[in-house]
């Protein structure tokens, strides 16, 4: 398993998956699904709206932390609105264009594009001083996928929360291109 061999596809899977949870937001309240933005799981977590960014914002991230190169100011912009939506939700039409361009970005790649990555030294330096140095195989496996989880599995849980009827078939679509035929239970 090589760094873009785990992460485009991943990225590409959960990023549909947003996606498609937006939309059967949408479905089911089209009169409510845009209030869902300011939604929250808890009062000191940031909404719906900034999980979805920083979903994109890290898919993205990663590309540019294993190729070596630093987060472009447009790449920051999209951190920076995930970390103001609690004031500037945008939209889901928002929503979805920000899922759209790390989407795009991802089909971008070339099939070992982020590999050589593995072995950079990454740092992640957090607000208040915190800083984390790893390599790149570490980057990816401790930091790049657990926080690009972690926005996408409370996007789901904000929405399932808030009445959005989802449920795990929702967060896993892309596991039925992996179906054995005759195994779907009829009743």
């Amino acid at each position: 398993m090589t760094p873009t061999r785990l992460l485009a596809p991943t990225y590409r899977n959960m990023l549909r998956t947003l996606a498609g949870l937006l939309d059967r937001a949408q479905q089911q309240m089209a009169d409510r699904a845009e209030a869902l933005l300011s939604a929250r799981l808890a009062a000191d977590m940031f909404p719906l709206s900034s999980q979805v960014r920083f979903a994109a914002f890290q898919a993205q991230e990663a590309v540019f932390r294993l190729r070596g190169e630093p987060t472009p100011e447009w790449l920051d912009a999209v951190a920076a609105e995930g970390r103001n939506a609690g004031d500037a939700p945008g939209s889901i039409a928002d929503s979805r264009v920000r899922i759209d361009e790390a989407l795009s970005m991802l089909d971008t790649l070339s099939d070992a594009a982020l590999d050589a990555g593995a072995s950079l030294p990454i740092a992640i330096e957090l607000p208040g001083g915190i800083t984390f140095d790893m390599t790149g195989e570490q980057y990816v496996r401790d930091w790049a996928l657990p926080q690009f989880y972690f926005h996408v599995v409370t996007a789901y849980a904000i929405l399932r929360r808030h009445g959005v009827e989802v449920g795990k078939a929702d967060y896993v679509p892309h596991m039925f291109g992996y179906l054995r035929p005759g195994t779907i239970p009829t009743a």
